[in-house]
């Protein structure tokens, strides 16, 4: 009898302490505040920006992100987006990020040029696929030979890549290369059909199947980019094409990140460019065979991470790229429909230029929000950098 009153008193304690948790008095949803700022990661021969990171099941956090040789520091110019020694790397966190590990293991360095990116996601069975991208450097005019590439000066878009860890990031498998979304125009350094790409975070549905939305550019002039879903059902190791997420006749929309919402809804965070900086929002009702028209948010910002917190409703953070530069984010109700009226939380409005953002988040073993991203002041070093909220009083 003794056993079953301290079962049924544990149960009671539990579901009081999540009503507290998700209420405030009056019923309102509980608060969410920010508490401090701190810098992951920095260091001044390296640019370091790009970063994603999970909570493992034991609370230790891995952090993944791109790290480049500061052109700076070396005085061979500016540094930039591309460079053909970008490559993937991971720091650690066992005491719920408030210190973390100080020299980054190699995570992947490709062999054809520089990595950026590294979008991790930590699977039902534990494991990790993170997805990346990258640009090959090409010399002597070698970008002008290839017929319908995307370019960056010398350097030419390479196309998407996954990898897959069965140990917590320690080591990872070799490079997964998806299939090319059907139509795409673009090619790869040697003239190949360039594989499925995108910046942002995959989800994983309930049913075990994997949703990626990927970018893809058209034939058309202007060559806008277009969203498009890839799903998997063997963990990532192969994907077949879906349906079209979003698309229009002058806006472009790309580096986008899917969320499934309790009722089973995927919602897509998608950015823009010819569109304001304006975030919109596509859902797809049917287990992604199909998606809505896209809609407007009606606020800025990109590009996006959304985190399920404890009471179901949605921390939304994403780079904000206008002055007062810094990050941003909203909390959403557990269905992403709020999107338009929920209030703006102000992360950090100290940021030195626009080149800053790409945040992802995860909670804490403590029950904390971290947000992770790439940070820089007075136009200075760009370094990771993250912020703690606490939810509740």
């Amino acid at each position: 009898m003794k056993v079953i009153v301290c079962v049924l008193l544990m149960v009671a304690i539990a579901g009081l302490a999540k009503q507290a948790f998700a209420q405030e008095d009056g019923g309102a949803p509980a608060a969410i505040r920010k508490t401090k700022d701190i810098i992951i990661y920095e260091d001044e021969r390296f640019y370091s920006a790009f970063p994603s990171v999970v909570a493992r099941p034991d609370g230790e956090l891995v952090l993944a992100f791109r790290r480049a040789p500061e052109r700076r520091w070396l005085q061979d110019g500016n540094s930039s987006h591309t460079d053909p020694n970008s490559y993937l790397v991971t720091v650690r966190s066992s005491d719920n990020g408030e210190t973390w590990s100080k020299d980054p293991k190699l995570l992947f360095a490709h062999p054809f040029g520089g990595s950026q990116d590294p979008c991790m996601v930590q699977l039902q069975d534990n494991s990790i696929i993170c997805s990346s991208y990258g640009w090959c450097l090409m010399r002597s005019g070698g970008e002008k030979k290839v017929e319908s590439s995307l370019a960056h000066g010398p350097f030419v878009f390479m196309g998407g890549y996954l990898l897959r860890s069965e140990d917590g990031g320690h080591t990872w498998g070799e490079p997964i290369i998806p299939p090319p979304v059907p139509g795409c125009v673009t090619t790869n350094m040697v003239n190949e059909p360039c594989p499925a790409y995108n910046r942002g975070a995959m989800c994983q549905g309930k049913n075990g199947r994997l949703y990626w939305a990927v970018a893809s550019q058209s034939a058309l002039e202007p060559r806008l980019t277009s969203v498009h879903l890839m799903t998997s059902d063997d963990g990532g190791l192969n994907w077949t094409y879906a349906c079209l997420i979003a698309e229009d006749e002058k806006a472009s929309f790309n580096e986008t990140s899917l969320y499934e919402t309790p009722s089973g809804d995927l919602v897509a965070f998608i950015r823009t460019a010819n569109f304001d900086d304006h975030t919109v929002i596509a859902r797809s009702k049917d287990g992604g065979k199909s998606f809505e028209p896209w809609e407007d948010s009606g606020f800025q910002g990109h590009p996006h991470y959304a985190l399920r917190l404890p009471d179901d409703r949605v921390f939304l953070v994403y780079g904000y790229r206008h002055e007062p530069y810094g990050i941003r984010a909203r909390v959403l109700n557990a269905e992403c429909t709020d999107y338009a009226t929920a209030g703006e939380i102000v992360l950090r409005d100290d940021g030195g230029s626009g080149d800053l953002g790409y945040p992802w988040a995860t909670m804490t073993k403590d029950g904390r929000i971290l947000a992770v991203y790439y940070f820089n002041q007075e136009n200075g070093l760009r370094h990771i950098a993250g912020t703690f909220l606490e939810i509740g009083e």
